[in-house]
């Protein structure tokens, strides 16, 4: 019995193939050493003088990527995996469970419309653990009063659902994804779980109506108004960012008759909140709706556990509270974690990942990397938190959890009522001056990646944390489904990491000998995404345009300085292919993903470094961009078949035209001279294989650029006043360069 009761609740679990990969790393970083000789050794006495100083620029990109790929091997070097044992969770506590608070965030009604939100708080609603153990919030930032209605009109929705999703075991607990599967799968053989299926999809079908009709309308239906009192809160509503308080809690026990299910059990407690919004303050985005939430369900639930996830990732797996319990009612371990990060997966990724949305090789390589550095970053959705740690406690060894011990009750002789009226003072926009809220206290402020530093002054303190990733997905979402949705969405991460680099939070400096040595590089390249924007674009464009001056820029095919280059573009591309399959991409996968590192290299961290550097002289403001999630009909059709979608013009789609279309003239140039040779030129494209090569990968990768330029007629072609703009600039510099 002793070795049951003291079994641990989790495993974890080394990666194989470590002893093989050191080595492998190890060759890889020789031979990059030998590039950088050959780039210092070569920068004085060549041959061709007008090169010298695009040969300093190749040494400088050289010693960039080369310093970026060291960095990089912190994920590489220690992977670690975790498994949970979930039956040996509910042997010791199943009757001493503690308290979960979930938060749900939204900001935008337009952006990320009612029923995903409210499908996104049916899928938690429904999770396998006790009811009255749970507490849902939803954090309207926006304060629309059509998502108050459809939260309404899901709270009585739930008591038809979640008995149903319990008593049958359905997964995924989204409704809409529920139903979804159903048709493409069938109903199920069950005769009584396929009757009690048709009357709930009607249910869902006319709230659905009812919910679109309100949206549809700009207004919530006057039954539904006469019905509820909580709809008097907008009545001093002014806009979403000047309004009082909004705070209504539509189920809990403290309300019997309003609380219960249709089979008499009690429902998870139901709470919506638009926190107050005055123009005289900053709101400080989703850290500030996320701190409003902490403090209001200190006073209305105090759950040990917190839970927080965006609106538009539902849950797609309803063990997921009782797995990252496993690990912090873990006897031996537990009492140092402070939170656990299940990764973003998404439901709408294309077979082959177009837009390499899915971010496969975050998911599977660098974040278990991380969990054996340290823990990973708190990346802001479907991660559960000790509310002490996110509170601002610091880790000692002294500290233990008392799981046995219940949480006290706060306010149990207060009516609804009276909670409300006492909760809303803790969403109010003057409680958190002269506090320690946004500074030591909860998330923190200063930064529109918010989470990440969050994440790092948690590790700070001494707390470790933990990557999850099980194998039924924790939480689905849905991913970008246009190229410059993409875009806009790594320009704004990359963005908020290198304000991070810059700022007091900087894990250089930050993190220094307070966490690991690997935790700290694993931050750093997240933080230098934007920075690779330099190199990346130098080697797109330079060594194409010597090729028309026929100036090697690398060493020729009969020098042994040729190894080295070989042995690292062979062996960094053999095995970034080889990872990918192991993960479980395609080859299409891998080319797609590649293509997508080469677009925001070149255009999403541009503009975010140059957003960066005028915001450090003042001259723009933070703003934080919500990525869309909605896609009209026929772009989604187009996505579903894999077609590159472009859509209206940007600068970004600018800069990559133009990139793609100087490529193809560099490229057509080589051609034309190797089948066409001039008399100076007999033979000096022999010398300049791995430039000709790298023009040639280039215009190869850029191919749906071409289509979206010359070929393609539909709307998600490239707009026209970008292919002019691209062509004039691509042809101005290949004149340039061809003529000087």
């Amino acid at each position: 019995m002793g070795s049951i009761e003291y079994s641990p609740l989790f495993e974890t679990r080394r990666a194989r193939g470590r002893v093989l990969y050191r080595p492998f790393a190890i060759s890889l970083f020789v031979a990059i050493c030998f590039i950088w000789l050959y780039r210092f050794s070569h920068i004085i006495g060549t041959k061709y003088e007008n090169g010298k100083w695009a040969w300093l620029g190749m040494l400088a990109a050289d010693l960039w990527f080369g310093f970026y790929w060291l960095l990089t091997q912190a994920f590489r070097w220690n992977p670690v995996f975790r498994e949970t044992f979930k039956n040996r969770l509910s042997q010791r506590y199943e009757k001493k469970l503690p308290r979960v608070d979930i938060f749900v965030c939204t900001a935008d009604p337009e952006i990320e419309p009612a029923m995903m939100v409210i499908n996104t708080v049916l899928s938690v609603m429904a999770y396998d653990y006790p009811s009255e153990k749970m507490s849902v919030y939803l954090s309207d930032d926006a304060g629309s009063e059509i998502t108050f209605y459809a939260l309404l009109e899901a709270s009585n929705f739930a008591k038809h659902w979640v008995p149903f999703s319990k008593r049958f075991r359905v997964e995924p607990t989204s409704p809409a994804a529920y139903f979804k599967t159903i048709v493409s799968s069938g109903y199920p053989i069950n005769s009584t779980q396929t009757q009690e299926l048709v009357a709930i999809k009607k249910l869902y079908d006319e709230m659905e109506k009812r919910i679109e009709n309100a949206t549809k309308v700009g207004e919530v239906p006057k039954e539904a108004r006469l019905k509820n009192k909580g709809f008097s809160e907008w009545d001093s509503y002014i806009s979403r960012r000047d309004h009082d308080s909004i705070l209504q809690i539509l189920l809990h026990r403290k309300n019997p008759n309003n609380s219960k299910d249709v089979d008499g059990c009690e429902l998870p407690a139901l709470i919506y909140l638009a926190r107050e919004k005055r123009p005289q303050y900053f709101h400080n985005f989703k850290a500030g709706a996320m701190n409003s939430l902490l403090r209001v369900s200190s006073n209305i639930s105090n759950g040990k556990i917190i839970l927080n996830v965006d609106c538009d990732m539902y849950s797609n797996n309803p063990q997921s509270v009782r797995d990252a319990l496993c690990f912090f009612m873990d006897e031996e371990q537990g009492h140092e974690i402070a939170y656990v990060q299940f990764p973003q997966n998404f439901e709408n990724v294309t077979k082959n990942d177009l837009y390499g949305s899915s971010l496969i090789s975050i998911a599977e390589v660098d974040f278990p990397g991380l969990d054996g550095c340290g823990g990973p970053l708190y990346i802001g959705s479907g991660c559960f938190h000790k509310r002490d740690s996110l509170c601002g406690m610091k880790f000692s060894d002294q500290y233990r959890n008392d799981w046995n011990g219940e949480e006290d009750d706060h306010f149990k002789e207060a009516s609804l009522e009276e909670l409300e009226e006492q909760s809303k003072a803790l969403a109010s926009c003057s409680y958190e001056e002269n506090t320690l809220w946004g500074k030591e206290m909860g998330l923190k402020y200063g930064c529109p990646v918010e989470d990440v530093i969050t994440g790092l002054s948690i590790q700070r303190q001494g707390w470790k944390s933990v990557y999850y990733n099980p194998p039924r997905k924790a939480f689905l979402g849905l991913a970008p489904t246009t190229l410059p949705q993409t875009l806009v969405q790594h320009k704004r991460w990359s963005e908020g990491d290198l304000q991070i680099l810059l700022s007091k939070y900087s894990p250089a400096w930050h993190g220094f000998r307070r966490i690991s040595l690997g935790l700290q590089m694993g931050y750093c390249v997240y933080c230098l995404w934007a920075p690779n924007c330099l190199a990346t674009l130098y080697y797109s464009i330079m060594p194409s345009l010597y090729l028309l001056r026929g100036v090697p820029l690398f060493p020729e095919i009969s020098s042994p300085w040729f190894i080295p280059f070989a042995y690292v573009i062979i062996g960094e591309t053999t095995y970034s292919l080889l990872e990918f399959f192991f993960c479980g991409g395609t080859f299409k996968g891998w080319w797609n993903d590649l293509r997508i590192w080469l677009y925001k290299r070149t255009s999403s961290y541009l503009f975010a470094c140059i957003d960066t550097i005028l915001k450090l002289f003042g001259i723009s403001n933070s703003t934080f961009v919500i990525t869309a999630k909605v896609t009209e009909e026929d772009a989604s059709k187009r996505y579903e078949k894999e077609m590159m979608e472009f859509g209206a013009s940007s600068p970004m789609l600018t800069i990559l035209a133009t990139l793609a279309v100087l490529n193809l003239f560099c490229f057509l140039s080589v051609l034309k001279d190797a089948v066409f040779p001039r008399e100076s030129g007999v033979g000096v494209y022999e010398s300049m294989v791995l430039q000709v090569l790298l023009c040639g990968f280039l215009v190869l990768i850029n191919l749906p650029i071409y289509q979206g330029l010359f070929l393609r007629r539909d709307n998600g072609r490239l707009p026209s006043s970008v292919a002019v703009k691209s062509i004039v600039l691509a042809l101005a510099a290949f004149i340039s360069f061809s003529f000087a």
